[in-house]
Parts: C-alpha cells; structure tokens; sequence
C-alpha cells in the first residue's frame, strides 16, 4: 500500500493519478485527444485505487474538456469520502466574469459530484492572476467553500519567481502545484518556488516529475549513469524519489497512461526513504548530462494545441527531440514527421501557442526557423 503524507487533517497519498494523459484510441491524433479509452482509463483507476492512491487530478481542458466527465465516471464505484478530487479554473477561459462560476458549476457537472476537494486557480502567472483579482475569483471560491463545494484552495503555478512572491502574498492559501523535477530544479527554478512555498507555510505538489515522460527515457549517457549505480532501478523512479526526496511535498502527481508506469510508480513510493547526498548528486550529473543535449523543453502538455492553423505543435517537437536525444536517427524522424497531418510549414507565427506555454517556449519562432529548417 503506497505511503501517505498528512494534510490538515487528512492524509493524502504520496503519488497521485494525474488524467491528463489517459489511454486513447486514436495514439496518432496526439494533440488534446478527447478519444480517452475508457476500459484501459477505468484500468488505471482501479489499480491505483487498490494499491491506496486517493488523490485524482483533472483539469476543464485535459483531452480537450472530456477528462473530468472520464474520471467522475470511473470514481463512482467508490464511496465518495474515500477519494479526493483536484479540478482547476483556467482562468483565461473565462471572458467574463460571470465565467467563472458557470466553469465551476461546469465542472461539478461533468464530474458528477457535490463538491471538488482540491480546487486550483489553474497556470498562474502575474497575467493570469491579475485577471483572476478583476474578475474577483478567489473571492467566488471562497463562497463555493463556504457552501462546502470545496474543501482546499490553492494554484498551479508556471510564471516567474516575482509572480509567485506577489501570489503567495496576496491570499491565504492552502496547497499550491509547481512543476520539480532534477531538471527543473536549476532550469526554470523550481528550487526557488518550492523554497518560497515551504517559507510561507503552504503545502506543494508536485506536477511533471518526470517531465512529461522525457525523464523516463533519457539519453543514453543518462541512462548509463543511473544503471551504474542502481541497475534494477527504473529511469522514471529516480525522477519520482528526487521530487519525493523534499519535506514539504504534499503529493506527487503523474500523468501514468499504463499498468507498468503505475506500478513502477506505486514501488517507488512505498516504503519511501528519501535519497542521499550521493543519489541527489547523481541526479544534479544527469541535469547536468541532459542541459548539454540540444533538445525542446516540451513535456506535451499541449496547452498550445488550440493553434488556429492545426499545427501538430507537441508531435513536431517529439520528432525533433527523439533524433537529437539520439532515440532516431534522421530518417526515422522525416518518417515520424510526415504521419504529421499538419506541420511546422503551416505557422503563421501569430503567437497564440506561446502565450500558454507553462514552459515559456518560443514556439513561432521555432516553428518557423529550427523545425521548418529541419524538416522541410
């Protein structure tokens, strides 16, 4: 039975079922993809559930708005105290501020609940946030609690280290979500964040840990490093127990879409003890190792994925990514690119895609010179 963290007067488990990468039928159609497979999806679910993971987060946008509606579906099985639920308001799909009480009633519906247990203010930045103070969203939440529609409030955080400071000052919060993992530690300071959080009081979680499955499947450089320390121990679980390797970790989410990473996961967080100096060390190598390699930060989360233009933005950069970690070679990844319906030719470079970027990724600009270059 996998490891729970006390919070508040709860206890939440250490590793957490994030659905924004469930199983689908239609693998190819990457971006966004609403075609959830439901059997091997509720498959998951049980597994986690019977090996005491409690904690199941969900987003208004994952697998393009069908997420929620798939986990409140495969929850109903079980009592509903025995789980908790995260939901999260994307604040910039509200164009008015009466949108934001008719996305939360949304999401009630879809997941077919009473009432979310972990609610977050969803990709907070100091744009976002000032947005959610115009449109007093924080304050509507807060009556959602009082009404019991919500048990926590918090935020999922991707700005910059001042945003934060000013958010974590502006309201008492219960949890908030950042993106940790070994290379993010350093790369987009996450260090800073979590030390922010933990000096305020507020409990983390952790979102990326394994950075959207890139750490499971490093270079081989990287690969060589771990094996010759840990040889029967998974790629994947030296990301895990890196960012379960810090005191003030509420949760760790991962977006798990197959039995195998599940349990991996579930093996690597129970009977947890926290790393070493020396395993933390190793870790920093393997950063170290990868910030070398001439890569995209893209973890697939395909918040860009309403290009106006269909570009395919997360399956290109898969491609270019997988030839320069030395997965393929080049004409393996011309092969992969073209079963791309729509490329990188298609920018127009109007932006839209890089204003949600949680990792800050000049996607235009590379679209219309580095992967345009390299494909086409």
């Amino acid at each position: 039975m996998i490891d729970r963290v006390k919070f508040k007067n709860i206890e939440v488990s250490r590793l957490g079922l994030g659905n924004m990468r469930l199983p689908v039928k239609t693998p190819l159609k990457r971006e966004a993809n609403p075609m959830i497979d439901y059997a091997k999806g509720q498959e998951l679910v049980d597994l986690a559930y019977e090996n005491g993971v409690n904690y199941f987060d969900t987003a208004y946008m994952y697998h393009a708005g069908k997420s929620e509606k798939f986990i409140g579906q495969a929850l109903k099985k079980y009592p509903r105290e025995s789980y908790y639920l995260a939901d999260k308001l994307p604040i910039w799909m509200c164009p008015r501020k009466a949108d934001v009480e008719k996305v939360f009633n949304n999401q009630l519906k879809r997941l077919d609940v009473d009432y979310i247990d972990f609610y977050l203010l969803h990709a907070l930045d100091g744009k976002n946030w000032t947005k959610c103070k115009k449109f007093e969203a924080v304050e509507l939440l807060e009556k959602m609690r009082t009404q019991g529609k919500i048990k926590y409030l918090g935020f999922s955080f991707h700005g910059t280290i001042e945003d934060l400071k000013l958010i974590v000052s502006e309201h008492e919060w219960d949890f908030a979500q950042i993106q940790f993992n070994y290379l993010d530690y350093k790369n987009q300071r996450a260090d800073e964040q979590y030390q922010i959080l933990t000096e305020a009081g507020i409990p983390v979680v952790i979102m990326e840990p394994v950075r959207g499955g890139k750490l499971a499947d490093p270079p081989e450089n990287v690969k060589e490093l771990f094996k010759n320390a840990k040889p029967n121990d998974s790629y994947a679980s030296w990301a895990i127990k890196f960012a379960a390797s810090f005191d003030n970790v509420m949760t760790i989410l991962s977006g798990m879409n197959a039995p195998e990473q599940l349990l991996d996961n579930i093996n690597s967080l129970t009977g947890f003890e926290p790393f070493n100096e020396v395993e933390m060390n190793i870790c920093r190598n393997a950063a170290a190792l990868l910030n070398k390699s001439d890569v995209v930060p893209c973890t697939g989360c395909d918040y860009c994925a309403d290009c106006p233009q269909g570009v395919k933005i997360s399956s290109v950069f898969a491609a270019y990514n997988k030839y320069k970690s030395g997965e393929i070679n080049g004409d393996e990844a011309a092969a992969e690119y073209a079963k791309i319906n729509v490329g990188a030719g298609e920018c127009i470079g109007c932006g839209a895609c890089a204003e949600h970027c949680p990792q800050g990724i000049k996607i235009p600009d590379l679209m219309l010179n580095t992967m345009k270059d390299f494909f086409e």
